[in-house]
């Protein structure tokens, strides 16, 4: 089917659709940081407040039990993910999945850094999730709720058995406020700022269930632990953490801004109002391909698709006959071209993924954005391949 190479007449009133650091909320300025405890110690009485009122307000949006811990702490969800898996792991066998590219530096972690001994592999290609119903929940659990170089996340948590004998450790840095997260079945979850809540980079979220406290309580793994990974103290877990009093220092700056998401997320509804916004971010894109004869989704199940980290692929059979070289040249031009034009910023697949288009469609973006950007996107497919054709 043959399109128009004239552009389109209408542009996204914000252009930025990157996958993280993610679109600031609507409305965002940096006045609204002018309250930022700036120029005094975290750990005064003022700043300690402001970091005690990020804990509180996530955890009441976030619907976290009353005896769950919430606690910031250092270099973003990675740095969340690896305190995790440095405290907690060895104590029993793991499993652990990976369908996508952060996936997979969990299992290097487990297997090249810790080198655990009895760990099983649930392995999937990009597109796909392991088989859910093979996990052993005897052993310890380490996954994603949503893979977000691959855009397919888990589609519920049905699968995860209540009466477990392992942890359950998340990753769920671009799920967190824009899908519904059972807690009763997640025993450590993390996150970051600058994915759904459109925060900055470089702190961290970690939330662990009672279960995990007492891991952490009765279990020294037999490695040593950097100060920045210690949890505990003298076998006990430091409550201060999760109470505002940080393991080194951050920024007040960064604090403001997340007080001041939390701040919008409360103005729209809490949580269904941000998983509401995410899914119809989804639900527009979808439509649009369905009509598309060239772009899918890479998820290869509806209930899979992730409605933050939007991934698709390109079908048209000019498209995939070509080498996978040229293929990822074409996924590169498509990008710059739409960047150039200043309606998409960011929207190349991760490197190691599957050439195509990832999208953002986190809570921070306007679905009347998405609505705009997509025949942008049909645009610059067709003036790529026409000037392609052209050349051959």
């Amino acid at each position: 089917m043959s399109q128009p190479l004239s552009p389109p007449a209408r542009k996204p009133a914000n252009p930025h659709f990157s996958s993280g650091p993610c679109a600031k909320r609507p409305g965002w300025s940096v006045s609204n940081l002018e309250n930022a405890c700036v120029g005094r110690s975290h750990r005064s009485k003022d700043g300690k407040a402001k970091l005690a009122d990020v804990i509180e307000r996530s955890k009441k949006i976030l619907g976290i039990p009353a005896d769950y811990r919430l606690g910031i702490v250092p270099a973003s969800d990675t740095g969340a993910v690896e305190m995790a898996l440095w405290s907690l792991l060895g104590h029993k066998p793991l499993d652990i999945l990976a369908w996508e590219s952060f996936g997979q530096e969990w299992v290097k972690d487990v297997t090249d850094e810790l080198k655990l001994a009895d760990v099983r592999l649930l392995k999937a290609p990009y597109g796909s999730l392991p088989d859910l119903e093979s996990v052993d929940f005897s052993h310890d659990v380490v996954f994603l709720w949503n893979g977000t170089t691959s855009g397919v996340r888990v589609p519920n948590g049905d699968w995860i058995k209540d009466d477990r004998q392992g942890l359950t450790i998340c990753d769920a840095t671009s799920a967190v406020f824009a899908m519904d997260i059972p807690w009763e079945k997640i025993d450590v979850l993390t996150y970051s700022w600058q994915k759904v809540l459109g925060g900055e980079a470089q702190h961290g979220v970690l939330v662990l269930s009672p279960r995990a406290v007492e891991r952490l309580e009765s279990y020294k793994p037999a490695w040593p632990l950097p100060k920045l990974f210690r949890l505990t103290q003298k076998g006990k877990l430091i409550e201060g953490i999760f109470k505002g009093d940080t393991i080194n220092t951050p920024s007040m700056l960064c604090v403001e801004d997340a007080l001041d998401s939390l701040t919008w997320a409360e103005s729209i509804g809490g949580l269904p109002g941000l998983i509401s916004r995410s899914e119809a971010n989804l639900n527009a894109i979808a439509k649009w391909v369905e009509q598309s004869d060239w772009a899918d989704f890479l998820a290869e199940k509806s209930e899979t698709r992730s409605c933050t980290s939007i991934c698709l692929k390109i079908i048209d059979s000019w498209f995939t006959s070509q080498t996978p070289e040229e293929q990822a040249k074409c996924a590169t031009q498509l990008a710059k071209l739409l960047e150039k034009e200043k309606v998409a910023y960011d929207i190349a697949p991760y490197r190691a993924a599957p050439p195509g288009l990832r999208i953002w469609g986190g809570a921070t973006v306007e679905t009347a954005d998405i609505e705009a950007l997509l025949p942008w996107l049909d645009w610059a497919y067709n003036t790529i391949k026409a000037e392609s054709i052209a050349v051959v």
